[in-house]
C-alpha cells in the first residue's frame, strides 16, 4: 500500500494511507544497511502488519526534493516566518535560510508575522528591502487574522515547510491556516526575547485542498554547507543585473574598484541590509578551515 508520512518521532513512522487512516509504522532494517532513512514528506510503500494500525515502511520512493534542515522530502516551496517584533528580526538568519532554501531550489515566501504589534510600521519596509531582492513577501497578524486570506492562496495545492526562529508565531499561524491539529503555542522570554521551542518534530499538516504544511522545530543559528564563497552572489538575485558593470570578471563585490554592486549599493538600488549579511557570510566561507 502506498502512503505518506506525515510524522516520525524516535523510530516510528506515522504514514497517511488513503481510505485507511494512519498506521504506525517502523522501518525496515536495510535502509540502515543502505545508509537511508525515511523523511516526513516522504511517499512510501508499507505493509499492515496483525497488529491494527500497525505497519513497515517497505521502500522509499523517488523523491522529487530533500532538504536537510529541516529534513523533510518532497517539498514544493518555503514559506520562512519572521517575526516584525518581539522578538526583533534577525536579517542574517533570515539571508541564511534564504540560501538554504535556495540550495535546493525551493521558491520561498517570506512571512512577517504580528503585524498588530507594528506600531513603527517597520514591516512594510522590510517586506521593500526583501521584495526588492526578488522574494514575495507577506505581512499579516495570526493575532488578529490580518492576511491569511493571502496567505491561503499562496500554499493551495502545494507542500510548504514552514522555518524561522522560535518565538515568531510559526505555530499560531499554523493553527489559524487548519482545523485540525492544534499547535502548541508557546511564550516569548521577556528578559532575551527569544520564544520557547513548542515544536519538537517535524509533522506534515494538512490544509485542505491536497496541501500540506511541513511544521518544524525552531531554530536560531544556522551554518552554511556546501557552498563555497565564489558562489554565495549568486544566492543574492538583486545583485545579478548590476554585476555586468563590474570591471574584475568573478568580482567578490567587497574590495575592488569599479564594482556595480557597490555603486548600486551607494545609490540605494541595494539595500544596506542585504549588502552587509553578504559581506558577512562571504568573510565566514573565506575563514571556513577545510578538512
Amino acid at each position: 500500500m502506498q502512503g505518506k508520512i506525515v510524522k516520525g518521532i524516535a523510530g516510528f513512522y506515522y504514514v497517511d494511507v488513503p481510505g485507511m487512516g494512519v498506521l504506525e509504522c517502523k522501518a525496515r532494517g536495510i535502509f540502515r544497511k543502505e545508509n537511508q532513512k525515511p523523511l516526513v514528506g516522504d511517499d512510501v510503500l508499507v505493509e499492515e502488519l496483525p497488529e491494527k494500525g500497525k505497519g513497515v515502511v517497505v521502500q522509499i520512493l523517488e523523491r522529487h526534493s530533500e532538504i536537510i534542515r529541516p529534513a523533510v522530502a518532497n517539498v514544493d516551496q518555503a514559506l520562512i516566518i519572521f517575526a516584525v517584533t518581539k522578538p526583533q528580526p534577525s536579517f542574517n538568519l533570515l539571508d541564511r535560510l534564504l540560501i538554504l532554501m535556495g540550495q535546493q531550489k525551493l521558491s520561498c515566501i517570506i512571512c512577517f508575522n504580528k503585524l498588530d504589534l507594528d506600531e513603527e510600521g517597520l514591516g512594510e519596509e522590510y517586506c521593500r528591502i526583501y521584495g526588492q531582492s526578488g522574494y514575495e513577501t507577506l505581512l499579516v497578524s495570526a493575532r488578529q487574522g490580518l492576511g491569511l486570506e493571502k496567505l491561503k492562496e499562496r500554499l493551495m495545492g502545494r507542500t510548504t515547510t514552514v522555518a524561522g526562529p522560535s518565538g515568531v508565531g510559526k505555530s499560531s499561524l499554523i493553527n489559524c491556516l487548519q482545523s485540525g491539529v492544534v499547535m502548541e503555542t508557546g511564550d516569548i522570554s521577556d528578559k532575551i526575547e527569544r520564544g520557547k521551542h513548542t515544536t519538537r518534530h517535524s509533522e506534515l499538516i494538512p490544509i485542505g485542498g491536497n496541501s500540506y504544511i511541513l511544521d518544524t522545530p525552531g531554530f536560531s543559528s544556522l551554518g552554511l554547507f556546501g557552498l563555497e564563497k565564489e558562489d554565495l552572489s549568486a544566492f543574492y538575485p538583486e545583485f545579478a543585473r548590476f554585476e555586468q558593470n563590474c570591471r574584475f570578471t568573478g568580482c567578490s563585490h567587497i574590495a575592488e574598484q569599479d564594482c556595480g554592486v557597490k555603486r548600486a549599493l551607494d545609490e540605494g538600488q541595494i539595500s544596506r541590509i542585504r549588502y552587509d549579511n553578504y559581506c558577512l557570510l562571504y568573510e565566514e566561507l573565506k575563514n571556513r578551515r577545510k578538512y
